[in-house]
């Protein structure tokens, strides 16, 4: 070996020999890791074991569990359940659309083809063969034309189109057993190492579980959550109605100067799902129920201005909203809860003061006029300063905040009285049928670009802090999803084209030489998929002006 090439090997905190042109795969073989890595960190990117090493690389190999792995491991996964329908079925079209229930929903669109239990078996059977096989996934780089042409061969028409409209030179694609395919991202080694998944029959599809987090030795069971496929399946047949349901199709559309109607559509539908809350929370209120509502969702799924816009919404129903922050309940900054690295969560519900909030709320209802509380952030205590809130005939209380839908924030106040609407970015445009847009990158893509222009908070601080905010959001929120009367799906069908503008500049600030740099690459590659769109159609009352800025709105 050459005492010239060096790598430093992060797992192990060594420097070691290798020979030019190893593979991860070849180099990881020669370490005492305890696992079996699934892709690397090379330079902080992550690559795929097959990666060969020619010049001094800081390499730190993977295992299915970390954030990057568990991708590599759901991506491989849907590979092989694409193998598994060609082999099963294949005159059928697989789409992949999207998160739900714990796992990923799949639909088989062939016209005619009935997916009972039967079919899910048999693909379920034939996946375990191809993983039981070991079969490698083959990494290529060829030029774009060719692989649009191997793309269409197979009848993978969305992969096509994204290529056709996207313009670049050279294209990275997977082989698996005689079929192509890509993926946003890298593959296992092999098939060997995905031996814990499930396929479960689901609506008029089914689900491709992957592993439980709690438990990865067993594959994640789905969880109930009909409220949130209905919010789904609403938006996705607006995207077909509109033409444009996955990235090549928007990327045609902006070229064929579409732009204005796409954005005058997605904006005039939210204002028609608003409409239809504030008519629903309206008929409950006539009927003497739904005196508070509560509005919660994940960071940066749009709560504030679709409180804003509701408020108007009531207001042409001759009702009176009035505000109520949630933020200004914290407890003093002394009793506040410690996160598992020893810093305040705020994100706890136990941060804020729950005895209080209900006798306010319930003094309220009762007709008294109560004074507010104000939280003073830089002395970390609570104040009065003479803000007060008293219900007048007509009027109607809207609370904002991430615990809208826990019954313990409001556990004093009459079920009667409430109504809770959940506010998430369900974002159903798809890269391409196998590679849906995830919303947890949606909204990071909002919170950088909105920390960045308003709270002077780099790329790099924003994606250091999401894994923190990512863990309160799978505590405090996401198990309550269920409870809400109403959900809106705050995404917008153009807004990644237009996020796009901004955020590749913020992201290309972060630096090559930390942990942050490998997700901020993660986001540009994904945004290079998209042509850009311009910002000058978007209304001022625009949802997406919460973050770009310019909106009509005080916030």
């Amino acid at each position: 070996m050459s005492e010239q090439l060096k790598i430093y090997c992060k797992n192990t905190e060594q420097y070691f020999d290798i020979a030019g042109g190893e593979t991860l795969m070849q180099i990881a073989s020669r370490l005492n890791l305890g696992f079996e890595p699934i892709c690397a960190r090379v330079n902080n990117k992550t690559e795929n074991m097959g990666f060969a090493v020619y010049t001094p690389k800081q390499v730190e190999f993977l295992d299915s569990f970390t954030s990057s792995g568990q991708r590599t491991y759901i991506r491989s996964l849907c590979m092989v359940l694409y193998r598994a329908v060609c082999a099963i079925c294949p005159q059928a079209r697989l789409r992949i659309s999207h998160s739900i229930s714990r796992g990923y929903y799949c639909r088989l669109t062939t016209p005619g083809l009935e997916v009972d239990g039967a079919l899910v078996d048999a693909l379920r059977a034939e996946m375990r063969r191809i993983i039981d096989a070991d079969l490698p996934f083959e990494r290529k780089e060829r030029l774009s034309a060719d692989v649009e042409s191997i793309f269409r061969q197979e009848g993978l028409d969305s992969k096509a189109l994204l290529l056709e409209t996207n313009r670049k030179l050279y294209w990275t694609y997977y082989t698996l057993d005689g079929v192509a395919d890509s993926y946003y991202g890298t593959l296992a080694p092999s098939t060997g190492m995905l031996r814990v998944f499930d396929l479960v029959p689901y609506k008029e599809g089914f689900l491709l579980m992957g592993p439980d987090k709690a438990d990865p030795s067993r594959p994640a069971t789905p969880l109930a959550q009909d409220k949130m496929y209905r919010a789904f399946t609403e938006h996705l047949e607006f995207n077909a109605i509109l033409g444009v349901r996955n990235v090549g199709e928007l990327n045609l559309a902006v070229q064929q100067k579409r732009c204005a109607e796409i954005v005058n559509v997605a904006e005039a539908l939210h204002n028609k799902y608003i409409a239809r809350i504030a008519d629903e929370i309206s008929e409950r209120y006539a009927r003497g129920g739904a005196r508070i509502v509560l509005i919660a969702g994940p960071s940066s799924s749009g709560k504030t201005t679709t409180t804003k816009r509701l408020a108007i919404q009531l207001m042409t129903n001759l009702l009176k909203p009035q505000m109520i922050s949630l933020d200004d309940y914290f407890v003093d900054r002394q009793h506040t809860p410690r996160d598992e690295s020893g810093d305040y969560d705020y994100e706890s519900l136990y941060a804020l003061d729950l005895e209080q909030f209900n006798t306010d709320l319930n003094d309220i209802l009762a007709g008294k006029e109560v004074a507010m509380p104000t939280y003073n952030f830089q002395t970390g205590s609570r104040e009065y300063k003479g803000n007060t809130v008293k219900l007048e005939p007509g009027s109607i209380l809207l609370i904002e905040g991430i615990h809208g839908l826990n019954p313990e924030l409001t556990s004093h106040i009459p079920e009667d009285s409430k109504f809770r609407l959940y506010v998430s970015a369900l974002t159903t445009l798809a890269i391409d049928d196998h590679n849906w847009v995830p919303t947890t990158d949606n909204r990071l893509l909002r919170r950088i670009v909105r920390d960045s222009k308003y709270r002077g908070t780099s790329a790099e601080q924003t994606i250091r802090r999401w894994p923190s905010v990512r863990r309160g959001e799978e505590k405090w929120i996401f198990p309550f999803q269920e409870n809400a009367d109403a959900m809106f799906n705050s995404s917008l069908i153009f807004e990644l084209g237009v996020i796009k503008n901004y955020a590749e500049d913020v992201l290309s600030r972060v630096p090559r030489d930390v942990p942050e740099f490998g997700e901020a690459y993660r986001l540009r590659k994904f945004l290079s998929y998209f042509t850009q769109i311009p910002e000058a159609n978007i209304p001022s009352t625009s949802l997406l002006r919460e973050f770009l800025g310019g909106s009509s709105f005080h916030y």
